[in-house]
């Protein structure tokens, strides 16, 4: 599952995307624009943008917020493949992957989330 990411944080730009770069992604229940409104965080920089939910904002072939909410817990993660300007689109991890990065100790998932266990893909 690829997703694109709308990065608006008019503070640090294009800089936080890069490539394989890990992306917490956090439903937003209450977003007051946007109900199945989807956060993107990343290590070192917090909230960078949310996941495109309209025609005019999601890249063909990709999955819309809408989409992406019932398929993933609270929190969730993926990983930056490809970047344009100030977009970006993510592999959704699958739980294998997902188990990979947790294996790994130097994976930003460890920074990101406080409880991973708590996690998993609703497949």
């Amino acid at each position: 599952m690829y997703i694109t990411i709308l990065a608006l944080n008019r503070f640090h730009g294009s800089k936080p995307l890069v490539l394989d770069g890990i992306v917490k992604l956090v439903k937003e229940p209450s977003n007051h624009h946007d109900a199945e409104a989807i956060a993107c965080e990343m290590r070192h920089f917090g909230k960078i943008g949310y996941l495109a939910n309209s025609t005019q904002t999601v890249v063909r072939g990709t999955m819309s917020a809408g989409r992406l909410y019932d398929k993933i817990t609270d929190e969730y993660f993926a990983k930056i493949k490809f970047i344009t300007d100030n977009n970006a689109i993510a592999k959704v991890l699958s739980s294998d992957e997902f188990i990979c990065e947790v294996e790994n100790p130097e994976s930003d998932v460890h920074y990101l989330c406080d409880n991973l266990e708590d996690l998993e893909l609703k497949e």
